[in-house]
């Protein structure tokens, strides 16, 4: 299969990037990330997460990063809710856009969110009947698709079902997440053309961990399987907690040079989002986590 002329890219580094960090970021600080970001020509930026601050306490800030962003036009920032109280209270703050998450194995469902599949489900419905009444658009997240750090190895088959009840419920699309990058690039590839025989391949995304170094190559395979929108964070930033070593996704700089260089429009500014990764690595102490800002940075030294 030929490569698109353009894909589109999910920011998800002020949420999946952000929350596991053990100091807390000024609210200050997430604002001008998004802001940046937006600025760099993203067109969805995963805001937040309006999750309890017992189990999130990074993302208590949720109503106020949201309110407090400068929202540019034709840009989406869609924020994560649990269940009602958390879709309700993202609603209150000026939400336009929601994520639900979903896991493909029974043991990471119960340790991620106390509870298994079939209830995690169940507590989605009424945010997607609600969503629909309110003309809110829902995401679906897809956890451990290529591997579990309890379960081992996932079945495609179960990825699928899974896959299949969130679309039916009403999720726009479904963010594939190798939640602890064991996938490897065949693995991926039968993975999507399993899971499309479920769902469009127009509604599925890649969400992929770079732990093993094939996050950048299960891209590639997803293009070749006809997938065209993709998860990444800036400066790589990011990690799981309950899969010990798991680092953060695909930095989206890496993701950027990568499809320029394959000839596919983004329609983000390298520059711009390099910026955007160093003033974040710079607010944690930190190098750049992108090779590719490294590389350039260096260049331009």
């Amino acid at each position: 299969m030929s490569l698109p002329r353009r894909v589109r890219i999910v920011e998800v580094g002020p949420r999946d990037g952000l929350q596991n960090e053990p100091a807390s970021v000024p609210t200050s600080v997430k604002i001008e990330l998004i802001e940046r970001l937006a600025d760099a020509g993203l067109k969805a930026v995963e805001a937040t997460a309006f999750v309890s601050p017992k189990w999130v306490p990074q993302m208590a800030d949720h109503a106020e990063v949201l309110r407090g962003i400068r929202r540019r036009p034709g840009v989406a920032y869609p924020v994560l809710v649990p269940n009602m109280q958390g879709f309700d209270a993202a609603r209150a703050a000026g939400a336009g856009e929601v994520a639900v998450f979903a896991a493909a194995s029974e043991t990471f469902s119960r340790k991620n969110i106390n509870c298994g599949i079939a209830e995690s489900l169940a507590r989605f419905r009424p945010v997607l009947a609600a969503a629909r009444r309110a003309k809110i658009r829902v995401r679906g997240y897809l956890s451990c698709v290529a591997g579990c750090p309890y379960e081992g190895a996932v079945r495609p088959q179960a990825v699928a079902a899974v896959a299949k009840e969130l679309a039916d419920m009403g999720c726009y699309e479904i963010s594939l997440g190798d939640t602890i990058g064991v996938g490897t690039p065949g693995k991926i590839r039968s993975l999507v053309e399993t899971v499309a025989r479920k769902v469009p391949i127009r509604r599925l995304a890649g969400h992929y961990h770079d732990t093993y170094g094939q996050a950048l190559a299960n891209v590639y395979a997803s293009l070749e399987a006809g997938v065209r929108t993709f998860d990444s964070s800036v400066s790589g930033l990011g990690g799981c907690p309950y899969a010990k070593g798991a680092t953060g996704n695909v930095a989206t700089e890496d993701l950027v040079y990568m499809l320029e260089g394959l000839g596919i429009e983004t329609g983000v500014d390298s520059t711009r989002l390099r910026r955007a990764g160093e003033f974040i690595s710079a607010a944690l102490g930190r190098e750049p986590g992108s090779k590719a800002a490294r590389a350039l940075a260096a260049k331009d030294a």
